[in-house]
């Protein structure tokens, strides 16, 4: 069994629990943990408030059930879910995960490159991973998904807006020098939604060559996680 199986997030039989949201619950968890200035928490409150507004559902439908995105917007969760849990239990997350978790509590850092840099990990390989799970899931191949994966784009865009409008820092304190404005015009989530489904559809056909395929995955956390250490440079 390759690493990327191995790592993959177990599957309820039968489909995702219902009667409740797992998801969403977790995430509320994780709120209850930390206090608002840390950096995980910034993104993890930005996230659910995004989840809990658009998609309240998340977790509840069945496998069947592309509407509700209880394929692949939960499997995305989870992945982001299993990286924070792993490393609160002090484990080894994925490596896009470690520059977060290693300045979430840096006086220099603002909330604004915090929650950047956790929509950086989540795009540049939670969403990737969670391409490949939903494929092996439903037995088909990432074309099948091109909708669902647009869906779930379309939410990370809603998480994007919130996290600008509620974390840029007003005109009167961020200033054209300010280096937090370059830090922020450099990185695109469009483009980062892109090499995500690029990455995704090359991890699916590297399937029948596990070595390469595992190969390819460590590059791609490895790259995710570049670019969040990138968007943590203290700023103040």
């Amino acid at each position: 069994m390759t690493q990327i199986e191995q790592s993959a997030v177990p599957v309820p039989v039968g489909g995702a629990p219902t009667g409740g949201s797992p998801v969403i619950e977790r995430m509320r968890e994780l709120r209850s943990r930390w206090p608002s200035t840390d950096g995980v928490a910034v993104f993890n409150e930005a996230y659910l408030e995004v989840v809990e507004r658009a998609d309240p559902g998340l977790g509840r439908g069945g496998f069947d059930d592309r509407e509700a995105a209880a394929l692949l917007g939960v499997r995305c969760a989870e992945r982001y879910l299993s990286a924070v849990e792993t490393a609160t239990a002090g484990g080894r997350p994925p490596q896009c995960w470690r520059p977060l978790l290693q300045y979430r509590r840096h006086p220099g850092v603002r909330p604004l490159q915090f929650a950047l840099s956790g929509l950086q990990a989540h795009v540049g390989h939670d969403l990737v991973l969670a391409v490949v799970d939903t494929c092996r899931t439903l037995g088909c191949a990432p074309p099948d998904l091109e909708g669902e994966f647009e869906r779930v784009g379309d939410l990370l865009v809603l998480l994007e807006e919130l996290i600008h409008d509620d974390l840029m820092p007003g005109p009167d304190l961020l200033e054209i020098a300010d280096p937090v404005t370059h830090l922020v015009s450099s990185w695109s989530l469009e483009r980062a939604r892109e090499a995500a489904w690029s990455a995704a559809r090359v991890l699916w056909r590297l399937r029948g060559f596990p070595s390469l395929a595992e190969e390819f995955r460590q590059r791609t956390d490895a790259g995710a996680g570049l670019v969040g250490r990138f968007l943590l440079t203290p700023c103040r």
